[in-house]
């Protein structure tokens, strides 16, 4: 789907509706109400942009805003698959701003941890005389986006925790406007977590700034489709490869697709594809390269549909990249998560050969293959998780 397309509808509510006369999309009333609110919001964006325009970035810097120049932004949670996403995506290609951010919201701390510490590295080379790297953190990140869209909107880190409160009063102070996705509730962020007491403000700052929405839609809709559809696909040839592109669109329709990558000990592994909750990656990409449990772990904690294209029939010669393959297969079972996958030949034929431990243990992978195309298998993967509830 062309981002190009959706600057021809000048309001959420019209591309939701134009998605649902082609049939792309069931109408669903909560969606279509959150579409509604969107464009409300871009409304309040724009007036405030035509309001300020005159004064530059006055007003963006202005730590004294009165109240009623606060545009309150949109905190929306609900269970994964609903369209949180979608309809964020649509908001945030459509709102008539320059300086606009969409983040997934890990990715965006981890940006704030670098400044911080570039910061504090600068203070300690005389390259600055501010002891507190907030404010010029917020100066910054306040000037490049005064629009932020957050995709998983989550809390888990001790380190975000006790920053969070600060640097959101700061850009909340700059004018920055909100909008996030999650699957909790505001007051559920950082449930259970270390010094949780300092973290409690940072909640009581978030609702005064956005209206919180819960997207109650009336299913996973894309789960539904997905679910309809077959989930191993052999041999590889043009009509498997067409199956794995009609499935990737059920997966992620009304989405921005975008590669994404996600850090793991330092390191960023790349993920080529990625839209809404799915991921794609050819088996190259995870099997052929030195990854290992840490980094199909950390892919799976942000994504739980996970396409795998083009898996070959392996031999003794490539049984490195079979362990992976094992290891990859085992965690997407252990953690219920959904596979569509393409490959040379059935589960049972993928490996050919008869020595090694990886002989032995392709037969696990082998039935596990089998058992996650199962209905039982599917309903289970499509269940939200505790940690996602």
């Amino acid at each position: 789907m062309s981002h190009d397309n959706l600057k021809v509808f000048p309001s959420v509510n019209e591309r939701y509706q134009a998605l649902v006369q082609s049939g792309e999309l069931d109408m669903d009333p909560a969606q279509q109400q959150l579409a509604l609110r969107f464009d409300r919001l871009i409304r309040d964006v724009a007036t405030k942009r035509l309001a300020t325009k005159s004064s530059a970035l006055g007003w963006l810097f202005s730590r004294k805003s009165p109240r009623n120049e606060i545009v309150k932004g949109l905190y929306i949670y609900g269970e994964v698959g609903r369209g949180k996403t979608m309809l964020m995506d649509m908001f945030h290609q459509l709102v008539p701003v320059k300086r606009k951010r969409r983040a997934h919201f890990l990715d965006f701390m981890a940006d704030v941890h670098e400044r911080i510490n570039a910061h504090r590295k600068a203070l300690k080379n005389g390259e600055t005389k501010q002891e507190d790297p907030i404010p010029p953190v917020a100066d910054a990140l306040a000037e490049q986006s005064w629009v932020l869209c957050f995709d998983e909107f989550t809390v888990t880190d001790i380190a975000d925790a006790m920053i969070l409160s600060r640097l959101f009063r700061a850009l909340f102070e700059r004018g920055v406007v909100l909008v996030a996705t999650s699957n909790v509730l505001p007051d559920n962020l950082y449930r259970d977590g270390l010094n949780r007491q300092l973290f409690l403000p940072f909640i009581d700052l978030l609702k005064t700034h956005v209206d919180v929405i819960n997207l109650d839609a009336r299913t996973d809709y894309r789960l539904e489709k997905l679910n309809r559809m077959p989930v191993y696909l052999s041999p590889l040839n043009d009509e498997s490869n067409r199956l794995m592109d009609e499935a990737w669109h059920a997966a992620t329709e009304g989405a921005t697709v975008a590669s994404d990558s996600v850090t793991v000990k330092g390191r960023s592994v790349v993920i080529p594809k990625a839209g809404s909750n799915a991921a794609r990656f050819t088996f190259a990409d995870l099997c052929s390269k030195p990854l290992g449990a840490a980094d199909y772990t950390a892919i799976i904690q942000r994504y739980k549909t996970i396409f795998i294209d083009a898996v070959p029939v392996l031999d003794h010669a490539r049984r490195n990249e079979a362990k992976r393959f094992i290891i990859l297969i085992d965690i997407l079972y252990d953690n219920h998560v959904h596979i569509v996958i393409s490959a040379a030949a059935s589960p049972d034929k993928l490996y050919v050969a008869n020595r090694g431990t990886e002989a032995f243990e392709f037969d696990r992978t082998a039935s596990r293959l089998f058992e996650m195309q199962s209905e039982d298998y599917l309903e289970h993967a499509a269940r939200p998780t505790a940690a996602a509830s």
